[in-house]
């Protein structure tokens, strides 16, 4: 998806500001060239072994962002932040100083529609054929409790990731937490069964908009029971009884969720899986459904 992804701006990620984003950098900036007098530039110097590198970058850079969300406008958060190109062969390495710097140029600006440009500036100005830019951050959902009407905010993990070759590549993703509860315990037990909480981590790519709060409510509907941050007893009792039930299996989870989100027109691929933290077992049970 190359070009649809821009329209994502109304989505997810808005700018921290409403200044005017920055202008394009050009390309013999002496700010992003690491000209300092006659110093040598030890990165720019051939290497012989004639190995490419596939992915070179920075990781794990913490930094502010603004989300835009479907009820209250937008919220702050703060995204760990990967930022990566290739290396040709004949380049000892990259430039590590300049990942920072064009992140710092669009300060206040990081913006889905913004995310295509600086992987163009990252290309550029890096001497690279690709570039890969993703961010992974918490977003809150006010989520109110199925019977006492208590209301709290729920955290959820999401991921976006663009990567930047000849087309533009845009990913979605989020992590859900819902209920389980075994079938197979429930049939042979006298009297209860086990359940446990099971993360369920979608990806998707889509041609012109999907809320995150769609997303994980789509993905909530296909557990046992949903998840919440505060519950009253008659909360708790409610959603143990949902939970019996409606037992399902990890297989049961990711078949539902693949079901529901091959009703959506606008997504066009998807990866779905389910990780079991099973309260019996030490090990976690697992399944993962991939479609286009």
């Amino acid at each position: 998806m190359s070009h649809t992804a821009t329209n994502l701006l109304k989505a997810n990620i808005m700018s921290t500001n409403n200044e005017k984003g920055p202008s394009r950098l050009t390309p013999h900036a002496s700010h992003l060239t690491g000209e300092a007098g006659s110093m040598p530039d030890l990165q720019k110097s051939r290497d012989d072994r004639n190995i490419a590198i596939d992915k070179v970058g920075v990781k794990d850079i913490r930094y502010p962002i603004v989300v835009m969300d479907k009820s209250r406008e937008h919220q702050q958060t703060v995204a760990r932040i990967n930022m990566y190109v290739d290396l040709p062969h004949h380049f000892k390495g990259t430039h590590m100083s300049r990942f920072i710097e064009i992140l710092n140029q669009y300060h206040g600006q990081i913006s889905i529609d913004r995310m295509n440009t600086i992987l163009r500036d990252m290309k550029e100005h890096l001497e690279a054929s690709r570039a890969h830019l993703e961010l992974d951050f918490p977003y809150f959902i006010e989520k109110q409790a199925p019977v006492s009407g208590a209301r709290s905010l729920m955290e959820y993990q999401c991921h976006m990731a663009g990567s930047l070759a000849d087309d533009f590549d845009f990913v979605l993703g989020v992590t859900v937490p819902v209920t389980s509860l075994c079938p197979c315990s429930k049939e042979i037990s006298a009297r209860g069964a086990h359940n446990q909480r099971s993360a369920v981590k979608v990806e998707i790519r889509y041609r012109n908009h999907v809320w995150l709060e769609d997303l994980i409510s789509w993905v909530e509907a296909c557990g046992s029971a949903p998840v919440y941050s505060l519950l009253k007893r008659e909360d708790e009792k409610a959603l143990t009884e949902q939970a019996y039930d409606n037992p399902m299996f990890v297989e049961d989870v990711v078949r539902a969720v693949t079901q529901r989100l091959s009703r959506e027109p606008e997504i066009t691929w998807f990866r779905v899986a389910c990780e079991n933290f099973e309260s019996i077992h030490n090990h976690s049970a697992y399944a993962m459904v991939e479609r286009s």
